[in-house]
This record gives C-alpha cells, sequence and structure tokens, in this order.
C-alpha cells in the first residue's frame, strides 16, 4: 500500500472512509460508556444474551415486511432484545434459577430461534433475504451515511443519558440497597439502564454482529478498570479504548482488503485490553510483579535486620560482628538468602561489611529496633485486646510487623499504655 493511500485514510478522504471509520468510532464510544455499567453490575454476559437475542428480531422484521430496511430491523432486533430482558428478570424472579443460567437460557434459546428464522428465510426463495446472515458477523464496511447517522444520534443519546444519570446509575451499580434507601427509584434506573443497553446493542449488531457484540461493551470497560478508580474516568477511558478499536479494526480492514471489519474492531480492542492487563500502573501484571518482589525484599531486609538487633540483645555488643552463618541460624533461612538480604542492607546504608562478617550502622540500628518494636507491640496486642494465647502470637506478628505505620505504632501505644515488655517478658525497646 503506497504512503498516498494511508494518506487518505488518515485525512478520510473518501466516502466509504469516512462513513466506516466514523460509524465505528461512534460504535466504540456509546457501546463502551454504557458497556462500564454492565461491567461493573457484574452483567457482563447481558449484553451478549440480548446481542444474541436480536437475531430473531431482525429475521422476523424482515419476514413481516419483506424488505431490509435498517430503521425496520432496528425496531426488530430492540423488541427482541427487550423481550430478552423480560425474559430473564422473570426467570430469576419467579423461579430458584440463578441470573448466569437465565443469562445462558435465553441466549442460546433466542439464538437458536433466530438461526432457525434465517434458515427459513433462506429457503423461502425471497428476492432481498440474501445478506441478512451478515448479522452475525456483522459487516462494518457496508455501512452508508444513514447508519453513521443513526451511530451517531445513539451514541450522543447514550452519553448525555450517562451525564445526566451519572449519580443515580453509579449508587444503583455499587450499592442498590443504598440506593433505594434514598428515595431513588431503583427499578425505574435499571428500566433506563437496560434501555440504553439494548440500544447499543441492537445498533452494533450492524457493524459487529451478534456474536462479537458483547466485547465492544465489555473489553474497553475492563481495560479501563486497570487504569482507574474513578468511575468518570472509567468511563472517559473506555469511551477513548472503543473508539480507538473501532479506528483500528476499520484500518486493517482498509490495508488489507480482505480482513472484515468487526472482528478486526474486537481484536483492536483485546489488544488494548492485553496491554491494559500487562502495563497499568498500580493493577497491572508487570506492576504487581514489581509491587511482590519489592514487598519480598523489604520483608526480608526487615527480618535480618530485626535478626542483628535480637542477636546484640541477646549476645551483647549492638554493633559486633555478625555473619551471614549467625543470621541464618538464628532465622532459620538458607545460608544463600541471608547472603542476598546482608547484600541489600548494605546498599541500603543499614549494615556495613566488617573482616569477618557484618555489622549494624547508626540507621542499621534504629531501624532493627522499630521492628523488633513493633513486633512486640503486636504480640501485646493479641495478648491483651484479642485474648490470643502468648505461643499463638509470633506468627501473625512476624507478619504485621512489616506493614505497620507510624500513625498505626503510636495509637497501639496510647491503647495499651506503652508496655514495657511482650507477653514473653522480652523489653519493648522503644525510641
Amino acid at each position: 500500500m503506497s504512503e498516498s493511500d494511508l494518506l487518505d485514510f488518515f485525512l478520510l478522504r473518501h466516502y466509504n472512509i469516512r462513513v466506516v471509520v466514523l460509524g465505528t468510532v461512534l460504535l466504540g464510544i456509546g457501546a463502551a460508556a454504557i458497556g462500564c455499567f454492565a461491567f461493573l453490575r457484574k452483567r457482563s454476559l447481558v449484553g451478549d444474551a440480548v446481542a444474541h437475542a436480536a437475531l430473531p428480531g431482525v429475521a422476523v422484521a424482515f419476514m413481516l415486511t419483506g424488505t431490509k430496511n435498517p430503521a425496520v430491523f432496528l425496531i426488530g432486533a430492540a423488541i427482541a432484545g427487550w423481550l430478552s430482558m423480560v425474559a430473564m428478570d422473570a426467570i430469576v424472579r419467579r423461579s430458584k434459577i440463578r441470573e448466569d443460567a437465565a443469562i445462558g437460557i435465553v441466549l442460546s434459546v433466542f439464538f437458536g430461534l433466530g438461526i432457525l428464522l434465517l434458515t427459513r428465510i433462506q429457503k423461502s426463495g425471497a428476492a432481498d433475504q440474501a445478506g441478512l446472515d451478515k448479522f452475525l458477523f456483522g459487516q462494518a464496511a457496508s455501512l452508508v451515511t444513514g447508519d453513521v447517522v443513526v451511530f451517531g444520534a445513539v451514541s450522543l443519546g447514550l452519553v448525555l443519558g450517562l451525564a445526566l444519570l451519572h449519580k443515580e446509575f453509579k449508587a444503583i451499580s455499587f450499592n442498590p440497597d443504598f440506593a433505594r434507601s434514598i428515595g431513588l427509584p431503583v427499578r425505574g434506573l435499571e428500566l433506563a439502564m437496560t434501555t440504553m443497553l439494548v440500544l447499543a446493542v441492537v445498533v452494533g449488531i450492524q457493524a459487529v454482529g451478534v456474536v462479537l457484540m458483547a466485547a465492544m461493551l465489555i473489553t474497553p470497560a475492563a481495560a479501563a478498570r486497570y487504569w482507574t478508580d474513578r468511575l468518570t474516568v472509567m468511563l472517559l477511558l473506555a469511551s477513548i479504548f472503543g473508539a480507538v478499536a473501532g479506528y483500528g479494526g476499520a484500518f486493517v480492514s482498509y490495508v488489507a482488503p480482505r480482513m472484515p471489519t468487526g472482528p478486526w474492531i474486537v481484536t483492536a480492542g483485546t489488544l488494548i485490553f492485553l496491554i491494559s492487563l500487562l502495563a497499568a500502573p498500580r493493577r497491572g501484571v508487570v506492576a504487581r510483579i514489581l509491587r511482590s518482589r519489592r514487598n519480598s525484599r523489604k520483608t526480608l531486609e526487615e527480618n535480618i535486620l530485626k535478626t542483628l538487633y535480637q542477636l546484640g540483645e541477646e549476645q551483647g555488643g549492638m554493633f559486633s560482628i555478625r555473619t551471614a552463618a549467625d543470621v541464618a541460624s538464628r532465622r532459620r533461612i538458607p545460608t544463600p538468602q541471608a547472603v542476598r538480604g546482608l547484600g541489600l542492607l548494605r546498599r541500603s546504608g543499614f549494615i556495613e561489611q566488617a573482616q569477618g562478617g557484618w555489622k549494624l550502622t547508626q540507621e542499621g540500628e534504629k531501624q532493627g529496633r522499630r521492628v523488633t518494636r513493633l513486633h512486640r507491640l503486636w504480640e501485646v496486642y493479641l495478648t491483651e485486646q484479642v485474648s490470643i494465647a502468648p505461643d499463638h502470637v509470633h506468627d501473625d506478628a512476624e507478619s504485621i510487623e512489616h506493614v505497620l505505620t507510624p500513625e498505626l505504632e503510636l495509637q497501639l501505644e496510647a491503647l495499651l499504655n506503652r508496655p514495657s515488655s511482650d507477653p514473653h517478658q522480652r523489653a519493648i525497646p522503644y525510641r
């Protein structure tokens, strides 16, 4: 492909490029925005069920009118989607079947009915029946200006609706009981949210099909959740990710004309999700691995500092030289692990290497004393406040000593009236 062709795409010079790009981008924005609430309410598969349920609506609309009118298809798909939501709600409310099972039942029954009706139409010999099967996997490349107008209107309506009902939707998504207690019309709000979800689904099936529409709803929302804890930011990020996925799918389809646009939109969204899964600064896999390594390193360092301090208490000479074997024997850890920890402490300035071993620095002695103090204070807390036997508190204190903040330390001292010794009659070294 030449540079001129690429410029044609990026500058949207041709009619077909403009229609496909604008249509998929608008679809991505609207679907991702409402998909955030489906994701947060743990109803991710509801969109999938509605998308599959829309197929018989399209088929019935064609059978009744005999023409492939997009507006008629939209109405038929919306009605079928609504019926699927009513059916799921009725199954859950009037039986002991759980929501996930109800979704599976409705999805399979409606989709099976849709396939049955499509087969009947194809065998009927109707002149205009060709192309109905495109609703299974979508055909974004066949979008026209009217489709873009519909996508734009629905996306704008979804965004405005979410902006107007932002606080109410947030309340019913995170705590419906609280929303009900403050007088919010929970059933009405759920009805509004359901309507918006159905609209997003039935509009999008023409571009990506009933099989892939759920990914347009949920994948951008799931990716956005990795980057933030704030709902407003999540909505913004999900909309951006949905738009980028739509643009990316249209680009791949343009570069490789035999590549279908809908599946590549979903593939682009999945790639965004994978990047978020790996690279998000707090929840990403890489960040979690690095955080785990930092915590392991901190725990090892503090345990060895505490060991050196306790050896100084017991044997006299807080700044005496100790060997890695001394530390390994006292901590009951492998000698190579003790050597690694001592090396980390030396680089941090808490110990220094001396002839025949290692010894604490002034700062190291201070840190070792603090960890020992936290350990013993927590043991006192467990025995006095929680009534745990003294011989059962050591392991818990071994874990909690590494996460107690200076503020919690002061609160512990005040609560326990600054005890002088722990349950094992060892002195608590204060500042």
